[in-house]
């Protein structure tokens, strides 16, 4: 597939121990690019970025990015798809671009929640070398509208967690939005590219990892910004059944130990599921409701697809 490169003018000197890796479609990652360029003067070339447009063919995007990469401080290269390759592959590539030892994978609607987020990663890897490590997310700068609402209610509750609570089942809790590889790692296990659409190929990933390595928790959180309406969220949804199933496959003694896996083999045995999961989500997008009515028929609409897979 062809791929426009553009490189900054600082990259060629840079010697980086930590190649920071983020894909986008149909995103802008200049908000992301300029908060990471702040921290440049104190790293002095140990980190690099790299940037891959997974096929937006937005020509107006392209040549703004191709002008902030030409600005920034910071080691970047930007990486343009003609055409889109997929979560999988779309990282699996930022990979084999990065000259880094060890490799960050950062969502492009992430914010850092400090001002010395990338130092902090570096000096974990001067100081641990950690096989992985996850750091955590927030959303803290994440937009209060009453449209996100509910997936900000069900984010906090399940996803924004402190790192000693994520530690307690540390591959269920990796996503690939703040999340630290060794290189080493990364070429012995990558990404696996029969998953498509959206969820569950990052904690995949992290229960094979796991198998081999350590997987550490620490408190380097980033915000994600990218919230979802209900709608959006329950079409995510959708699209993760099969990935759910998949999962159920490939690791089924870690698994077995989730709640969403135990619930969704319960809630399998409820005759007639197919007709009462409409009704789920039509709750779940109703806005008249109390916002835990409205999670929880939501939690129960996921749970009512993932029972015809399992």
């Amino acid at each position: 597939m062809s791929a426009l490169i553009v490189d900054s003018p600082t990259r060629d000197a840079a010697r980086p121990i930590l190649s920071v890796l983020i894909p986008f479609l149909r995103d802008d990652p200049r908000a992301l690019l300029a908060a990471l360029d702040t921290e440049a003067a104190v790293l002095n070339g140990a980190v690099e970025l790299v940037v891959l447009d997974d096929g937006t063919a937005d020509a107006a995007l392209t040549a703004a990015l191709t002008d902030v990469v030409a600005a920034m401080a910071l080691p970047v290269r930007l990486i343009t798809l003609t055409a889109n390759e997929g979560r999988s592959i779309g990282r699996n590539r930022l990979a084999s671009a990065a000259r880094g030892r060890t490799l960050l994978f950062l969502d492009s609607d992430m914010r850092p929640d400090t001002r010395d987020f990338l130092g902090r990663w570096a000096a974990l890897i001067r100081d641990a070398d950690p096989a992985v490590a996850f750091g955590g997310f927030s959303l803290k700068q994440a937009p209060t509208d009453r449209k996100f609402a509910l997936h900000r209610a069900m984010a906090t509750k399940g996803e924004c967690l402190d790192h000693v609570e994520r530690s307690r089942a540390p591959e269920k809790y990796v996503y690939t939005s703040n999340l630290l590889v060794r290189r080493d790692v990364f070429d012995s296990e990558a990404f696996d590219p029969a998953f498509s659409g959206w969820g569950w190929e990052d904690v995949e990933w992290a229960m094979r990892v796991s198998r081999r390595f350590p997987v550490i928790h620490v408190d380097n959180p980033a915000t994600h910004m990218g919230l979802d309406t209900a709608a959006d969220l329950a079409r995510k949804y959708e699209q993760s059944a099969p990935n759910f199933a998949r999962v159920a496959a490939l690791h089924p003694d870690i698994l077995a130990a989730y709640p969403s896996f135990k619930a969704a083999r319960l809630l399998k045995r409820v005759p007639g599921l197919g007709l009462w999961r409409p009704l789920m989500k039509r709750a779940a997008l109703a806005e008249a409701l109390p916002a835990k009515a409205r999670s929880f028929s939501l939690r129960l609409y996921r749970t009512a697809l993932y029972a015809e897979v399992v």
